[in-house]
């Protein structure tokens, strides 16, 4: 699944999950798109992740830009 995102310079993007979760980490997002509505990072609250498994490199996944 992609999720929508945007960036803190103004980019949107569609990134896949755990692509998403380096972005948040990284601080490299002003926001992503939840199926209820944007979620701001830095005001609204954020799930983390427990992964079993090591997270995959972002650099794996082709970004979608528009």
């Amino acid at each position: 699944m992609l999720i929508q995102v945007n960036y803190l310079d103004g980019r949107h993007d569609y990134v896949k999950d755990f692509v998403l979760d380096h972005l948040i980490e990284s601080k490299e997002i002003a926001r992503f798109r939840r199926c209820t509505g944007w979620v701001t990072i830095g005001v609204d609250p954020v799930r983390r992740k427990v992964r079993s498994t090591p997270p995959r490199s972002p650099h794996d996944v082709k970004r979608v830009s528009f």
